[in-house]
């Protein structure tokens, strides 16, 4: 008689450092965060301890004011959420492209304090050619001798958005080609029942028809792993916060959102026949995460302290706006110009003393500044560790940008403005709508793409197209993150490596009132 025996894969991706069910920007209850995941967690494990593996996916140690504080301003002890993995109990985590965010010294560090191997087979040391952090892949042999591969793999894309001395000394190789190497070796010299990969980026074609779904720069490589690479069973992937569960060539794919919402849970189902196992069924599931889902007590408890320190920071008062610069409506703010954003732009081009910037309202939750301005305000609206860089560009390139920029409103249907699905679907990337302070412009979205700038001009004459400008952005958009490729390569005049949050905060305690004004220099407009 054979033995049957059920394997429980379960994968966390791009926590960003949620572990509370909370929303800090206004500490009310959000269905988010590790805490919550943990629940569910132990319910598998409870069950099935001695075949269940817990992998985190990348995107872990940034994202949350929690994860600000502890790099930024309190990075004594152990890191909140490396302590919160340490307690659950995962056996691997692959890097993901935000672990880069604060610098070499905090990865390490969390990487040093915990109790689980970081994997990223693809991220190389320059001087030794060989994995930069340790391992590329484990090998976990379980209850009834079953041998299972884990290789982690990391988004190579990384250079094109990182501040440079965050990567220094580091060499991105092609996940795909690394897969390719790999593989075989888990497969025909380790000899395992099992090989998954655990990819932190996601899919650049369509599931079902392979259709290409997005530019096919490398960022992401999730269809290519599963028909390219041979003896792949299980993917775990990541980057693009989807809510993905299925099968693309027989490998077994999950993508379990972001911020802990889902627990990704593949099933392995194998067979002893003769003396080797054999997979005989996968499924591959999405477990969300509800009110029904209680909190675990102990999770909440382990971050206490530090959790308390962060909400005193937050409450911080650091000034006062004068005027409005709340966000009431998201889509009305990128269609003309308001205080806020003028504001944002305003702080880039005192740090930088240039006279032109741009910068982004980077998501739909974003709040705007309140009369009396918190550290809360400041990191619910900037939640990126960007620094800052001057480019110099030329007036060419700045019309291509706010091309790419104006790629961001669908095609005008004469009775509303809409946003390009580009820009929100498979991942809302809001973000990469720039709005820019210094140059006056119009964007008319009844004219074809690529033609909707019919205005540009500084200093009250049309911008020329041979001429040099410097412009201050963040560190994202000047590697060209975005499609901004016009900006790649491009010299930094200038490089400001406080993050833009410091900077702001620094801008309103040093003023104590700011007024909130909009010079109006840009607008949507249509036929």
């Amino acid at each position: 008689m054979s033995k049957k025996v059920t394997l429980s894969i379960l994968e966390t991706s791009d926590i960003h450092g949620n572990i509370l069910p909370i929303n800090y920007g206004n500490n009310e209850t959000s269905q988010v965060g590790l805490a919550k995941l943990t629940t569910l967690i132990k319910k598998y494990k409870s069950t099935n301890k001695s075949h269940t593996l817990l992998i985190d996916n990348g995107d872990v140690i940034q994202g949350t004011p929690l994860t600000y504080y502890y790099a930024r301003v309190n990075s004594e002890g152990v890191n909140p959420i490396i302590s919160v993995l340490n307690d659950i109990g995962y056996d691997a985590a692959v890097l993901g492209n935000h672990e880069f965010n604060y610098g070499q010294d905090i990865l390490q560090k969390s990487i040093n304090d915990s109790n689980f191997p970081w994997l990223s087979a693809n991220i190389i040391n320059n001087e030794t050619n060989e994995p930069y952090y340790g391992k590329p892949y484990i090998v976990k042999e379980l209850d009834d001798q079953i041998k299972v591969g884990i290789l982690g793999l990391t988004t190579h894309y990384i250079p094109n958005w990182e501040n440079p001395n965050h990567i220094k000394g580091l060499k991105f190789d092609d996940a795909l080609e690394t897969a390719k190497k790999w593989v075989p070796i888990l497969r025909h010299e380790e000899k395992v029942d099992v090989v998954i990969v655990s990819y932190h980026g996601g899919f650049e074609r369509d599931l079902a028809s392979g259709e290409v779904t997005e530019h096919l720069t490398g960022e992401n490589q999730g269809f290519a792993l599963c028909k390219e690479v041979e003896g792949i069973d299980v993917l775990l992937t990541g980057h693009q916060h989807r809510s993905l569960a299925g099968e693309v060539n027989n490998v077994a794919i999950v993508q379990p959102s972001d911020k802990g919402q889902a627990l990704g849970h593949v099933s392995v189902t194998l067979e002893k026949q003769t003396d080797k196992w054999q997979i005989v069924e996968k499924c591959a599931e999405l477990i969300k995460v509800d009110e029904s889902v209680e909190a675990d007590s102990r999770i909440i408890e382990l971050i206490k302290s530090f959790e308390d320190q962060t909400q005193q920071w937050l409450d911080q008062p650091i000034g006062k706006i004068n005027g409005n610069m709340l966000v009431d409506d998201p889509l009305k703010i990128r269609t003309r110009d308001n205080a806020l954003i003028e504001f944002i732009n305003k702080v880039q081009m005192d740090v930088a003393k240039v006279d032109i910037s741009n910068t982004a309202l980077f998501n739909d939750d974003a709040p705007g500044l309140h009369s009396d301005v918190t550290m809360r305000d400041i990191v619910s609206n900037y939640i990126y560790p960007n620094t800052l860089k001057v480019l110099k560009i030329t007036g060419q390139d700045m019309k291509d940008a706010l091309e790419r920029s104006a790629a961001y409103f669908a095609t005008y249907n004469g009775k509303k403005i809409e946003v390009n699905p580009e820009f929100t679907t498979p991942k809302p990337q809001h973000y990469n709508y720039d709005m820019w302070e210094g140059i006056d412009y119009e964007i008319n979205i009844s004219k074809p793409f690529g033609e909707r700038i019919v205005r540009l001009d500084y200093q009250g004459k049309p911008i020329e197209l041979d001429q040099e400008y410097h412009v201050v952005m963040n560190n994202y958009r000047a590697g060209g993150g975005g499609d901004y490729i016009m900006f790649q390569g491009k010299e930094v005049v200038q490089d400001i490596p406080l993050d833009v949050s410091e900077l702001l905060a620094n801008y309103i305690l040093e003023r104590k009132v700011i007024d909130a004004t909009v010079n109006h220099n840009w607008k949507v407009v249509h036929d």
